[in-house]
């Protein structure tokens, strides 16, 4: 499979066994990399373009002579019209699997959101900022704290909203434990409808609605954003749509 991949270069990989598989494609660069373990070994050829990164990382995949960014180059540079039968067939079985694991009806995404979010706020409270959101933090020159980029996401989002009046009804999909829904209602007058479909971030969101005394302008509820009904003036998600999976893209954006 390497040698189907390789452009240029001399690449010789040595396996946990002893055993070394060279390829020359060309004089240079000289390339001499370990897998140091067969558990590696096999993810490497079951899913390598997940796989290399983590290897590399975790130090799964070294490189013991020349540079990772020549091992890439070398690598990947082959035009994928002339990868050979065997990395086509690896390319399909792949895709396939990649479909298989997005498939992501409601019931899967309920369990799937569970299984991540559903840990004590406390816990996420150790690790977010003040407003416990998530993801997306905006640092405008790179020397803000966590909280102050997290506030000027929420400011950004709101100007790309354009909540130029009071009332406007506004649906957060992926509400989180309510922080964006809450900022829209308190500093842009904005009648929120926050869904999530884990039970503790909801708790989260209705205690905090209640006490910042906006509970008739916001509103939470454990909803799959295709259970939702009724029509509103902006929508926003923030972090989720890698939630959503490839086959329901369009069904999500219609």
């Amino acid at each position: 499979m390497l040698g189907q991949h390789l452009a240029h270069g001399t690449l010789t990989v040595r396996f946990p066994d002893g055993s070394e598989r060279r390829i020359v494609r060309s004089p240079e660069p000289v390339l001499v990399a370990q897998i140091t373990s067969w558990r590696w070994a096999y993810r490497l050829v079951a899913n390598p373009g997940l796989a290399f990164g983590e290897a590399f990382v975790d130090g799964g995949f070294v490189m013991l002579q020349g540079s990772v960014f020549d091992f890439m180059d070398g690598l990947f540079a082959v035009d994928r019209r002339h990868r050979g039968p065997v990395l086509t067939f690896h390319d399909a079985l792949a895709h396939l699997g990649r479909r298989l694991a997005q498939y992501n009806p409601a019931r899967i995404a309920r369990r799937n959101v569970a299984h991540h979010y559903d840990l004590s706020a406390e816990f996420y409270r150790l690790l977010l900022d003040e407003d416990r959101q998530y993801s997306c933090a905006y640092f405008r020159t790179g020397a803000e704290t966590i909280d102050e980029a997290q506030r000027a996401k929420k400011q950004h989002i709101a100007a790309k909203l354009l909540l130029d009046r009071p009332g406007l009804r506004v649906l957060d999909i992926g509400c989180g434990w309510g922080g964006t829904a809450l900022t829209l209602a308190r500093d842009y007058g904005a009648d929120v409808t926050g869904i999530t479909l884990s039970t503790e971030q909801l708790a989260v969101a209705r205690e905090r609605a209640a006490e910042a005394g906006l509970s008739d302008r916001v509103r939470f509820e454990l909803l799959d954003y295709r259970a939702l009904t009724g029509s509103f003036d902006r929508i926003v998600s923030i972090g989720m749509f890698e939630h959503v999976g490839i086959n329901h893209y369009r069904g999500f954006f219609d």
